[in-house]
């Protein structure tokens, strides 16, 4: 790719980001306010965070692999359940993707 062609892209996304940042600013607060959708946008971050997380433990380039990750991520869920302390939760779920890997390979 050119740095011409990198340059435009750049520019093109910046630019589009501003709009759509100017467009959530320019709804009208009535709109904003109705309780329908206050419910709704308290759950966007935890749905899209939760969908960050299931395509990086579910997915190798185009398919879907069943791995360490995954029980990493058992591991940790099972953790926080129990409220274990943050240092805790990512300790072991590091250590059981790891043991995973190496007893897998």
């Amino acid at each position: 790719m050119s740095s011409g062609t990198l340059w435009a892209v750049v520019v093109v996304g910046s630019l589009g980001c501003y709009l759509l940042k100017l467009a959530g600013l320019s709804v009208p607060a009535a709109w904003v306010e109705r309780p329908w959708v206050t419910r709704v946008v308290t759950f966007v971050p935890a749905a899209l965070l939760a969908a960050l997380v299931a395509v990086q433990t579910l997915a190798s380039g185009q398919g879907l692999v069943v791995d360490g990750r995954l029980a990493g991520l058992a591991v940790a869920a099972l953790a926080l359940a129990l409220r274990a302390p943050f240092i805790v939760v990512l300790t072991l779920a590091g250590a059981t993707g790891a043991l995973v890997h190496v007893l897998t390979t």
